[in-house]
């Protein structure tokens, strides 16, 4: 395992309180990646042009170092930037100094060429719109989070790599998004370490859930950090699983994400991407009863990740699985719609899609 010993630190995070599951929605009642109530208006008021909503919103998610949140709205903004830019041009006109503009500005950077195949040289020029983000306030880990995905995207070495990482933990120690770019780094790493072998998957993801396990130990019960052995065996299961990793340490994994998931309300859009990713666990690891328990607490809250690794029509695919599990008893899961990496449809293998960063 690649040493890592700075990733282990105490957590900050908001409580939520866990209500009790509801019934299962209808197919029409389902949504994709549909935003909560607080970025709901700021995307509303975007599509308009305006952008003082979204100014406002990670303006207030800062104050209150919701860093969580702050780093999901930011990712979100970002992302209808990329589609709709005029409200964010606008914005970063009239205010070139707000911290939010400069946070979304680098997320928005880095998505920009995180598709390219020449992404390593393009993320190097991206490095001064980090920078600015970071100094713009430094509580916030969420400029941190983006430079460990671009340290892995432009193929930084780990020295650097875990220089970063410190400065991201001094800021939220137990930042989930932090968490998951350090995973994603650390399998790539190894990768690269132990070089083009039949042994390399193995340890990789060894070291992967070396890493998130300690780190998930480490955590408050309620953090997001709970569910980072099950992002470790969401990686290990769409990469073509293999030996080295056995299946205690999958189910055990599991375990972990389905207690945290219960601490979150039921039917609520702020639990739902790591809920989606935990019902992909949960069906490859043939455990349909936790499964089926699952969606009730999913409830209409689809998210494209990981169904679009799958299908160009991802909530359509959520609800074929859905319907199967509903109706199809203790049947498996038919191939067709839980297709293991070999199987992949044309063009959805090694997809580089904005979200996978």
């Amino acid at each position: 395992m690649v040493p890592l010993p700075a990733f282990i630190r105490r957590t900050w995070m908001s409580r939520h309180s866990a209500r009790p599951p509801g019934g299962i929605p209808s197919g029409d009642e389902a949504v994709l990646d549909a935003p909560d109530d607080r970025l709901s208006p700021a995307l509303v008021a975007a599509g308009r042009g305006e952008y003082r909503a979204a100014a406002e919103l990670l303006a207030g998610t800062r104050a209150a170092a919701e860093w969580e949140n702050h780093d999901r709205y930011a990712r979100r903004l970002a992302a209808f930037a990329l589609l709709r830019s005029e409200w964010f041009e606008d914005w970063r006109a009239a205010e070139p100094d707000d911290p939010g503009a400069l946070l979304v500005a680098a997320q928005l950077a880095v998505d920009r060429v995180w598709s390219s195949p020449a992404r390593a040289e393009l993320l190097r020029e991206v490095s001064p719109l980090i920078t600015a983000a970071a100094r713009a306030d430094d509580r916030d880990p969420v400029p941190w989070r983006i430079a460990l995905d671009h340290a892995r995207g432009s193929r930084a070495g780990h020295r650097y790599f875990e220089e970063l990482w410190e400065a991201a933990l001094r800021r939220a120690p137990h930042h989930y998004g932090c968490h998951v770019a350090a995973l994603r780094y650390l399998g790539a790493f190894c990768c690269v370490r132990f070089g083009d072998t039949p042994h390399v998957p193995s340890a990789a993801h060894r070291a992967c859930f070396d890493f998130a396990e300690l780190a998930a130990q480490d955590a408050p019960a309620d953090s997001l950090v709970q569910m980072l052995p099950a992002w470790a065996a969401y990686g290990y299961l769409t990469e073509g699983g293999g030996p080295g990793v056995p299946r205690q340490r999958l189910d055990s994994a599991a375990d972990r994400a389905i207690t945290l998931s219960a601490r979150f309300a039921a039917a609520d859009p702020w639990p739902a991407g790591v809920r989606n990713k935990l019902l992909y666990v949960l069906l490859r690891l043939d455990r349909p009863e936790d499964a089926r328990a699952l969606l009730r607490l999913i409830g209409p809250y689809v998210t494209s990740c990981p169904w679009d690794r799958f299908s160009d029509d991802p909530l359509g695919h959520f609800l074929r699985l859905r319907e199967h599990l509903l109706s199809g008893g203790g049947a498996p899961v038919p191939a067709g719609l839980l297709p293991v990496p070999e199987d992949l449809l044309p063009g959805h293998r090694g997809h580089a899609r904005v979200a996978d960063h």
